[in-house]
């Protein structure tokens, strides 16, 4: 049995550090769960993580098991947004953050199947926000992208250029949220050599 590894097979899981790059996006699956605060301290982020993997690893065997479909669970991701966006790059103040955190779900599994799992999930080990997982399809199409290699908070410098040069030198205005992709796990990487895609949302500006 051939496992899938989305990384691997689509466009948007592929950046290269100090190019930013246009890429459509297409419609994708994910299992979400919504949170506020400083993903450092918050302890909404802390549930919502220990809230997605369970479920996200008990539908990946649901698929090998019945659909005879294996496949790698892909990276965290995460929405940001924040009243005040200068939060991410200048301010930089966490505790004004508001995220959605993401697991994509391959294309041959749908809502029933993630419904059959979170009760396979919640008769064993009932994470305390299961009931806030919901599966839902997110439509990004044209994003502006790069990889950031370093710590989470080297990110301000780079996300400011993005917004502030790169995408209206580029014929674009930027649009719906924040969009990181975490391809190291934090908890076996050095800071200075974490990977994670910078993803921006962007749509052609309008001529007056």
């Amino acid at each position: 049995m051939d496992k899938i590894d989305l990384k691997k097979t689509l466009p948007g899981y592929r950046a290269k550090r100090g190019t930013f790059s246009t890429v459509d996006v297409p419609p994708m699956n994910y299992l979400m769960i919504d949170g506020h605060g400083d993903p450092n301290t918050s302890p909404e982020f802390t549930s919502a993580v220990a809230s997605l993997y369970p479920l996200a690893y008990t539908l990946k065997f649901l698929s090998k098991r019945e659909l005879e479909r294996d496949y790698v669970v892909p990276p965290l991701e995460g929405l940001w947004w924040a009243e005040d966006m200068s939060s991410f790059t200048t301010a930089r103040n966490k505790a004004d953050w508001d995220f959605t955190l993401m697991l994509a779900v391959p294309e041959w599994l749908d809502g029933t199947h993630v419904t059959r799992a979170a009760e396979a999930v919640a008769a064993k080990a009932d994470p305390p926000r299961l009931g806030d997982v919901r599966f839902e399809t997110l439509v990004e199409g044209t994003v502006i992208q790069t990889l950031h290699i370093g710590p989470f908070d080297a990110e301000a410098e780079v996300l400011a250029h993005m917004h502030e040069s790169v995408i209206p030198e580029s014929g674009y205005v930027w649009t719906g949220r924040h969009h990181e992709i975490y391809l190291s796990d934090s908890r076996r990487t050095a800071p200075e050599r974490m990977r994670t895609i910078l993803r921006q949302p962007v749509e052609p500006v309008q001529p007056r």
